[in-house]
Parts: C-alpha cells; structure tokens; sequence
C-alpha cells in the first residue's frame, strides 16, 4: 500500500470501511445464517473463476458470480449482500497484492449494498412474492443498473488517484464492458432467488448456475481460440517488421490508430475488432518484397515501385484463406488507394474505396510521419496532423481524418520510439515511402490478379 500515492490509500481505507459499515448491520436484520454461509461460500469460489471477456473495448464480460451477488441482494437484503461480497477476499488464487484483493471485496460489497437499498426501496421483496411478479424485472433491472454504476464509478476513482486515468475514460470502459453483461446474468440472480425461496432452497444454485458455467467454459474455449490466433498475427507481423528496422512497431500503432477512427465512428464491437486486425496484418504482403528494396536508399526505378505497389495484393494472397477476417480484406487490399483516384493497386477513387482501406490509410499516414526513417527526423504530431488535414480531397477521406483528430485529441498518441543509429553512419538521401503522402513519385495503380470468391 505504501506504493499508492496518499489519496489513493485514503480512497481505498475509505471504500473499506463503508463496506465494513454496511455489512455490520446484519445483525440487525434478521439474515437467514446457513443461506448466508452457503452463498457466501459460492461467492467466494465463484469470484475468482468468473470473468470472461468477449472482445475488446466495448466487449461484454461474463461474470458468473454475479447472479450469486443478486441473489444475495434479493435474498439477504443489503447486509447480508455485502457480506457475501466481502467474502471474495478470502480465496484468491492468482494471490493479488492484499490492498487489491481487499479492495477489491471492498468495492464488490459497497455496489452489492447499494443495489440492495435500491431493491428495498423499490418493494422488490413485496412484488416478489405478489401478484404483481412481473413487475420485480423492472426492479431487478434498476438494482443490476446502480450495482454497475457504483462498481464502475469506484474503480474508476481508484484508477484515477493511483494511476492518473481521467474518471470519465475509466467510468466509460468500466460500463461499456459490464453494463450488458450484468443486466443479462441478472436474471439468473433473479432465477436463483426465486427457486431458492421455494422448496428447491440451496439446490437453486446447481440447477441456475450450472448452465451458465458450462456457457462460460465454451465462452472462454472460444476467447482462447481467438487469442492464439491474434499470437500468430502477431508472429506473422514481427516477420514483415524485421525486415526493416524503421517500421519496428509500425503494424501495432496502424492497429491503434485504426481501431481509435473505428470507435469514433461509432463501429460495431465486431467491425471495431476487423479493423483492428486489418490494421496489423496491412503490410503483410512486404514479406514477398525483397529486403533490399525496403531498406534501399535514394530513388526506386519504375520495376521496382511496381514491386513495391504488390505488397497489398500480396497481403490479401495470405490471409485470404482465413475467413474469420472477411472485410478485413478490403482494408489490405486498397489502404494505398487515394480519394483522387491516384492510389495502388487499382486506381479506385472516393466512396469506391472501401470503408476499412480509407481508415486504415489515415493511421498508416499518420505513424509514417511521426516516425524516424533512416533519411529523416519524425514529424511532431501536430505537424502530421496539418498534413493529414492537408490532404484531405487528394489522399484521404475527411470523416475519417476528422475522426482520427477527434480520438488523438482525446486520447493522444505514442510516437515510435527513435531508433539508434549505427555507430559512424551517416544519413542516407531520401528515397520513396510508400507510407507517407508527401513522398512522391506515387506508384502507377496495377491491374487486380486475385479474384473476388471469398
């Protein structure tokens, strides 16, 4: 704890003590101890083991603890809620850090306490048990909603006093991951809740959550499949980047800057996670370049910026057997297409471009100019920013250099960092980059060799 910085420690004594607080006046309650054992118990073994994330971003997270969080609130009250939450730091086995772990319990039982004044104060226990049964999903929802809201307003203060992330940035991650999520297990809490309430009792918990964990195993099966395919993008792209020192890092900032356009444009989570992928893959085909033409210095001849202008057709010929990628092609395919209808391979102009290429561009562009080549020194980011502007109406689309604005102003950018020179080299004449729109000559648009069947 000494690590945080002094108002982080003070926030997270703080969060501790409410959630003492709250969890002291079970006492007075009247909380059923063996139902407060037992969920306690499933709370605390489930926790650790829950989370899944599909996605990246604004992906949804599976967590199978909550509904035993809701559960908890319906069925002990916001007491007995806070104590089962508060029971999650008692069995960690990735062994956090003990202010995480007792933080993290902390803010689990101040949410899970909220939402149970919420589900009081809302007659949730009397519609529960009443005609009026439909009526406690409206009640469940508003409960679900405040146990987001709080759980992401506290984590997002702890990152800000720790770590320096604006509240806003923090809260907004928080809930664009949780909030669907929690609102769809919430109805497994409320399920639990009920059969418990009946004969059924602690059998609920079986018959409620054991499909939902046999759903999170498939669900984690599938994220793990999607990870090791990102592990071989990954290999595949640090193979095109080690064959020129100065586009080191260059694929994964491409990426960056694409997905940041993507959400500013307010893609869905599926076409953010293409783009993405699109971006890292964009230069694949420089693996069928020859290594001496990328790292030449001075002018290329007409043959070989001809080779040069096949990289992205290349590119498209090695991944095109990867369906998961579907529209991801496009933005291999065409990302050195320009709106004037001067770009490679093929000349296409305007909204002829597909949408992913005239992302893409703008990213490429933009990490091209604000990294050091071998002839030059790294343009400052408004300064490539100016250019960028500059072009619009030539060589990119102005929504998607406005949004890129928008997302770098918001969320800045990380520059490459500069490489090391070699020990008594000296800088070699400029030559043709195929990244930056100010270097000239553009290479002729070439006809498409690959068909259109995927």
């Amino acid at each position: 704890m000494s690590a945080l910085p002094w108002r982080a420690r003070i926030y997270v004594v703080a969060v501790c003590v409410a959630a003492l607080a709250a969890a002291s006046t079970v006492v007075l309650t009247g909380t059923d101890p063996v139902a407060l054992v037992v969920i306690g118990l499933l709370f605390a073994v489930l926790d650790p083991l829950s989370t899944v994330s599909l996605g990246r971003g604004r992906g949804v997270t599976l967590s199978a603890s909550f509904p035993v969080s809701l559960a908890a609130v319906i069925l002990l009250g916001p007491a007995g809620a806070a104590i089962v939450s508060l029971a999650s730091a008692a069995y960690q086995p990735s062994r956090p850090p003990l202010v995480k772990r007792l933080f993290n319990a902390a803010e689990l039982a101040v949410s899970a306490a909220c939402a149970g004044v919420v589900y009081t104060a809302l007659g949730g226990e009397e519609k529960l048990g009443s005609d009026d049964f439909p009526l406690v999903l409206l009640v469940v929802v508003a409960t679900t909603a405040v146990y987001c809201a709080v759980n992401a307003g506290l984590v997002a203060g702890v990152l800000t006093l720790a770590q320096g992330v604006p509240f806003a940035h923090g809260l907004r991650t928080t809930l664009s991951t949780g909030l669907v999520g929690y609102l769809l297990y919430g109805l497994f809490g409320l399920m639990m809740a009920v059969l418990w309430s009946t004969e059924v009792g602690a059998l609920a918990a079986v018959l409620v959550l054991l499909p939902l964990l046999v759903a999170r195993w498939a669900f984690g099966q599938y994220a793990a499949e999607r990870e090791a395919y990102e592990r071989t993008v990954r290999t595949l792209v640090a193979a095109v980047e080690t064959k020129d020192l100065y586009t080191r890092g260059h694929s994964e900032r491409v990426s960056t800057g694409a997905e940041l356009i993507a959400r500013r444009l307010n893609m869905s989570e599926d076409r953010v996670e293409l783009v993405r992928f699109a971006g890292l893959l964009h230069d694949m085909g420089k693996l069928g370049v020859p290594t001496r033409l990328l790292q030449k210095d001075g002018p290329l001849s007409p043959e070989e910026l001809q080779i040069i202008a096949l990289h992205p057709v290349r590119g498209v010929e090695m991944v095109r057997e990867i369906e998961f990628l579907r529209e991801a092609y496009d933005g291999i395919m065409h990302h050195h297409e320009r709106v004037d209808g001067r770009g490679y391979p093929m000349g296409l102009k305007g909204d002829q471009i597909p949408e992913f290429a005239r992302v893409i561009s703008v990213a490429d562009a933009f990490d091209a100019m604000t990294s050091t080549r071998s002839y030059r020194p790294a343009r400052g980011t408004a300064e490539a920013m100016a250019e960028l502007e500059r072009c619009i109406g030539t060589h990119f689309d102005a929504r998607m250099v406005e949004a890129f604005a928008a997302a770098i102003a918001e969320h800045g950018w990380t520059a490459a960092e500069v490489p090391e020179p070699a020990a008594g080299s000296t800088a070699p004449a400029a030559r043709y980059d195929h990244d930056d729109p100010t270097s000239a000559p553009m290479p002729p648009p070439v006809a498409r060799p690959i068909r259109e069947d995927r």
